[in-house]
């Protein structure tokens, strides 16, 4: 046990912190069963003081899971702590998450204190927090910038008075890697009794550094990790959970482990960017979008012939089904090659010559190329070939309306139409060509972009759909979007029938 690592997720707390990300309390709910799905050790649900909400949040998340520790934050006030341990009174593992600022700043310029003063309500609060639970949790706000001799003083002093858990949060983000890491190694070195407790990491992005940061302290001596999923957090966010698990998994030199189910890291990472409504940047490390995308042709060359060439983690480890070779102006020859026999086509060297060079001038003039783009550059045009055909699309929907839709589609000459409703007119319209196919589809991802600008404008619409573990695209652009959407979900499962 001495290398494990526990993660503890604040996603649903410092996490929810960020301007227009707040959730109401289902949200939360299905949140922390993701993160018990995931398999970390502790969530922070909440600071229950804070409003009804958060108190109701950290009551009912502690009623939905029963593997992680359900932790609530408190300031050094004993309301703060008997509102929390009220809060945590369903909790199978409950901890009080209380503490207090260390810094000069702290001290003198936001609770006009002195160092004694905030020693002796430090360990008051850890006192008062151990007669409701066992497991308490101290924080030296901004430790990052308090002197280690003094923060060594106020860590002593709550251990002995009975702190489980050591929190030692680099607040605004401002240590550099080795200050941090060298501070942890001070209090193992200096703390009488530190053997008691864990140290924990909670690190600022501020300057870029928190994960950096985080691993320094792990190497020195922390054996808990405080961090958000996809690094959200109060002004540049929390420490990736995801980075500093995957830094513990590539690095065979770190002898740590966690308890993470790293194949669920991508779902989690979806599921909290769409119910925070917070897009995940597209270069964020292991999550974003490009993370795992090569459009560079050396790149593309490379990883097609050893996928290590150039990537150090496995996709399929965090959750993607594989490596995304986007077609651009910088493409090489191999890629054009490997997605036109993805796509099903075999052409010789000289019939490859002609189509790159004619990839190359329509490259320049298109941002990505799809699909589409490279059958009709080999003279194949999907449209005659496709099985499947929107033939009639119907739609019927309204404020005071349930969305109903009639679609008619040919497949391989025969006329065939269903109607359905739905959660809107696209959901509606969707369900009813399921009704009309054979084969099991599940929609993995949905993208709607304009072309130009205005009411009239012309609306492209990418579609990805899942059939027996193999993932096919649909493209469609049309001034009526619905219209546009139902296309592309067709163009995308005629796919599945030319397969």
């Amino acid at each position: 046990m001495e290398n494990q690592i526990f993660i503890f997720d604040t996603t649903l707390r410092d996490g929810e912190q960020v301007p227009g990300c707040q959730l109401n309390t289902v949200e939360k709910i299905e949140v922390a069963k993701a993160l018990e799905t995931l398999g970390v050790d502790v969530i922070e649900a909440g600071f229950p003081v804070s409003s009804p909400g958060d108190f109701q949040s950290v009551e009912e998340i502690s009623k939905a899971v029963t593997q992680p520790t359900i932790c609530a934050l408190t300031r050094a006030v004993k309301k703060d702590i008997e509102v929390a341990a009220e809060s945590l009174k369903f909790a199978k593992k409950p901890r009080i998450h209380t503490g207090i600022g260390t810094s000069y700043f702290h001290i003198t310029h936001k609770l006009n204190s002195n160092r004694d003063e905030i020693i002796t309500r430090a360990v008051e609060a850890v006192k008062y927090a151990k007669k409701f639970v066992d497991d308490v949790e101290f924080f030296a706000e901004d430790a990052g910038r308090t002197e280690n001799e003094y923060l060594a003083r106020v860590i002593e002093a709550v251990v002995k008075a009975g702190a489980t858990v050591l929190n030692i949060p680099d607040t605004t983000g401002y240590c550099l890697p080795e200050e941090y890491g060298a501070k942890i190694k001070f209090l193992k070195e200096n703390v009488k009794g530190i053997h008691k407790a864990i140290i924990s990491t909670h690190c600022h992005n501020d300057l870029g550094l928190a994960t950096a940061n985080t691993i320094m302290g792990i190497i020195n001596g922390a054996r808990q990790v405080e961090v958000t999923l996809n690094g959200i957090g109060e002004r540049a966010g929390n420490t990736s959970l995801e980075e500093v698990t995957m830094i513990m998994k590539s690095h065979n030199d770190l002898p740590f482990k966690t308890g993470i189910n790293s194949k669920k890291i991508y779902a989690t990472s979806r599921l909290v960017s769409t119910l925070m409504r917070m897009p995940v940047q597209a270069n964020k490390a292991i999550v974003g979008r490009n993370a795992f995308a090569h459009s560079s042709g050396i790149h593309q060359d490379g990883v097609l012939k050893k996928r290590e060439n150039y990537e150090i983690i496995d996709p399929t480890d965090i959750g993607i089904k594989e490596s995304s070779i986007v077609l651009t102006a910088r493409s090489g020859r191999a890629a054009i090659k490997h997605r036109l026999e993805i796509l099903g086509y075999e052409i010789t060297s000289d019939e490859l010559n002609k189509v790159y060079h004619q990839f190359l001038i329509l490259a320049d003039k298109k941002k990505d190329i799809k699909d589409e783009d490279l059958k009709v550059l080999i003279g194949k045009s999907t449209k005659e070939e496709n099985p499947m055909k929107l033939d009639l699309l119907q739609v019927v929907c309204g404020k005071s309306t349930i969305p109903m839709a009639t679609v008619r589609l040919k497949i391989n000459g025969d006329v065939h139409s269903a109607t359905a409703s739905g959660n809107g007119p696209i959901d509606a319209a969707f369900s009813a060509v399921k009704q009309l196919i054979k084969k099991k589809v599940r929609l993995e991802e949905f993208l709607i972009q304009a072309i130009t600008r205005g009411s009239d404008d012309m609306g492209k619409v990418h579609v990805q759909i899942e059939n027996r573990g193999k993932l096919f695209y649909g493209f469609s652009a049309n001034t009526d979007i619905i219209t546009a959407s139902v296309e592309a979900f067709v163009d995308a499962i005629s796919k599945c029938y030319n397969k």
